[in-house]
């Protein structure tokens, strides 16, 4: 029994009634094929069960039809939603991700960075702004748009979309203190990898010295990303140490819902003998019992801007600037 043929781009355009290079335009979504014709020739393709060859494509117009995006973390609701976003803007042009995982670590990025050039994005989207400088040196040789998504760059690559993440828990303090809190401890990572979490802690430290409080009470929690139960271990360590905090703000809503659970353990009422707020506004964070006072980063929007960015880089616009976003400070049960 012979194998059937499969059909190929010359048998959609003899049925579809138009040229081949017109069926190889019209699934590349070129501009020139109006929708009608594309939507036709699609149905043809459909009906005949045709697989366009976009690597052949790609290979005579030496350009791919992906953008590489690194992010720190893959079991991040925050992280997902941005690149959610990012893939959801890009798709209305037909382009897809191509996602690696750096796990927090500045080497494991550098070695990324290389190994996904050498794929040829036409763009790359990273999470955070801080690189090795080999990693830097790659990027800005490479000759496609970078976009530093999740920070405010000191000295940008290319284009960001983020927020300052030391301002954002600065404003966490400002609130405590105007609601009366003191005594206010931060619980963080290693700051050694996790930069965005160094930034929050520096904002920390920071603000309390504004307000001429001490900045001590600082309680790590291992290597990032933190979890539920190295939040409730920070918790443990705090509440032994520092027993007389009034207050306490977490790196993330997940190491603050651990810690939540420490006092509920323990029957040290939330918000009446000790106020918790998280970062990061995730799906627990508002359904949790007291609910959590977070910092909401707004995740799918900075995904969303990023990939408008790159669409617009891409067409040969350029920007005028890059996108700064301000955090939203949700005030919920579990502070006054």
């Amino acid at each position: 029994m012979t194998s059937r043929k499969p059909p190929v781009m010359a048998d959609i355009a003899r049925i579809a009634g138009v040229s081949s290079m017109t069926v190889s335009r019209a699934f590349r979504r070129d501009s020139r094929i109006s929708p009608e014709t594309r939507d036709a020739i699609l149905k043809v393709a459909e009906e005949m069960g045709y697989v366009f060859d976009a690597t052949a494509s790609n290979l005579r117009s030496q350009k791919t039809d992906f953008v590489a995006v690194t992010i720190p973390s893959l079991n991040n609701a925050n992280f997902a939603d941005t690149v959610e976003g990012l893939s959801r803007t890009l798709a209305e042009r037909g382009m897809q991700i191509l996602l690696g995982h750096t796990n927090y670590d500045m080497q494991a990025e550098e070695q990324l960075i290389g190994q996904l050039l050498r794929r040829k994005p036409q763009a790359i989207v990273l999470t955070g702004g801080k690189h090795t400088e080999r990693g830097r040196r790659l990027l800005v040789n490479s000759g496609i748009p970078v976009i530093e998504t999740w920070d405010v760059p000191a000295d940008p690559i290319g284009y960001h979309v983020g927020f300052s993440n030391a301002g954002a828990v600065q404003r966490m303090v400002d609130h405590f203190v105007e609601a009366g809190y003191r005594r206010i401890a931060f619980i963080g990572g290693d700051a050694s990898r996790d930069t965005r979490g160094e930034d929050r802690r520096l904002g920390f430290i920071r603000a309390m010295e504004h307000h001429g409080l001490a900045s001590s009470r600082l309680i790590a929690a291992g290597p990032p990303p933190i979890s539920m139960r190295e939040g409730a271990s920070a918790m443990i360590k705090l509440l032994e140490t520092r027993p007389d905090t009034e207050a306490v703000i977490c790196v993330s809503d997940l190491s603050a819902f651990g810690a939540l659970t420490e006092c509920q353990r323990r029957g040290i009422a939330v918000p009446e003998q000790i106020a918790i707020a998280g970062f990061g506004n995730y799906e627990i964070a508002g359904i949790c019992v007291p609910s959590l006072t977070t910092i909401d980063a707004r995740a799918r929007e900075i995904g969303e801007h990023a990939g408008a960015l790159v669409l617009d880089l891409l067409d040969g616009k350029r920007p005028a600037a890059s996108v700064t976003l301000e955090p939203r400070l949700l005030r919920r049960a579990s502070s006054r």
